[in-house]
């Protein structure tokens, strides 16, 4: 099952998706109601939605196009949704990120290549356990969420905007702290590549940045193989393209292992916070010497998750020193 959220001239809902059979779920004000009634009553939300049935059928494909497509969930205070995310999680991704580094360190093992190793070794312990940490970053808030079709907009003080395709994890803490996985959604896991290849230090700075998520969130189990296409349009021409593959089948660590050292964090078991968390990826066009232009339309899109992530680059003016009034 496939669930989104659009906007309608009645106002916002929610849509369910089985193959093409596109219907809107009857009495549900948001994918975050739903979810929380679903921790509430202690079922599972695909038979929440069951219980409460489907309405009209909706084109989907239309209300893309009149460009009605929302997140497709968000937090009724942006406040209190995290985007954050684990890095060097996927086979071949330290060799993307460690060409990112070599120049700095050409002679010895860059720091990337050292944690995608413990990784490797440690990132999926025998009998399910807990094992190596991971690379992990905070991008912000559910003010840095943006919708599917939204521009992510880099900051004027940016040196790069590039994509990175990625699978999140879509989270939801229940009123006794235990986090709840509603489902998995592609992701653009926006970055400042320029900014963190001058040292590795500056990897948060070059994290803080929007990103996108969805069009649609898969409910249910991820398929342990994913394959899908990452590509960048300037002017409606495909000027770099490439497969991305995920799923544990490919990643240096479960998903097991990466949800435990995101939550085992008690300020990420806070009640009715919502989390988007991004899992890593080992295909970037920077790492193909691809620099991303104002005006560039990123596409993500993998079969399991329904429609394409799609998302154009925008910049902001450059405001100068950020400054402090003092009181």
């Amino acid at each position: 099952m496939l669930l989104s959220q659009v906007r309608t001239d009645e106002g916002v809902v929610v849509v369910a998706r089985e193959g093409s059979e596109a219907a809107i779920v009857q009495g549900a004000a948001s994918t975050y109601a739903l979810a929380w009634e679903a921790i509430e009553t202690g079922r599972g939300i695909a038979e929440v939605i069951a219980v409460r049935g489907l309405g009209p059928a909706v084109d989907l494909a239309g209300l893309v196009a009149e460009g009605r497509l929302m997140l497709p969930i968000q937090h009724p205070d942006p406040s209190h949704m995290h985007l954050t995310g684990t890095g060097l999680t996927h086979l071949g991704s330290a060799t993307t990120r460690d060409a990112m580094h070599a120049e700095a360190d050409p002679e010895t093992m860059t720091d990337s290549m050292k944690m995608f190793r413990m990784g490797l070794e440690g990132g999926k312990p025998a009998g399910g356990g807990i094992g190596a940490q991971p690379e992990w970053f905070y991008k912000g808030t559910g003010h840095s969420a943006v919708a599917p079709g939204a521009p992510l907009v880099s900051p004027g003080f940016a040196d790069d905007g590039g994509e990175e395709p990625e699978i999140a994890g879509i989270y939801l803490i229940g009123p006794d702290g235990q986090p709840a996985r509603l489902g998995w959604a592609l992701a653009n896991e926006f970055s400042d590549h320029v900014t963190e290849r001058v040292n590795y230090l500056w990897l948060a700075h070059s994290k803080l940045r929007p990103a996108s998520f969805g069009p649609e969130i898969l409910v249910g189990e991820l398929p342990r193989d994913i394959a899908g296409s990452s590509r960048i349009r300037r002017d409606g021409t495909v000027i770099w393209e490439k497969p991305f593959v995920s799923g544990e089948a490919n990643m240096s660590h479960s998903f097991a292992n990466l949800e435990h050292h995101h939550f085992k964090y008690d300020i990420y078991r806070q009640p009715g916070d919502l989390h988007v968390h991004m899992f890593g990826s080992a295909t970037l066009s920077f790492g193909d010497g691809i620099r991303a232009q104002v005006g560039d339309v990123f596409e993500i899109e993998a079969a399991p998750f329904g429609l394409p992530l799609i998302n154009p680059l925008a910049q902001a003016p450059d405001t100068g020193m950020a400054r402090v009034t003092p009181l």
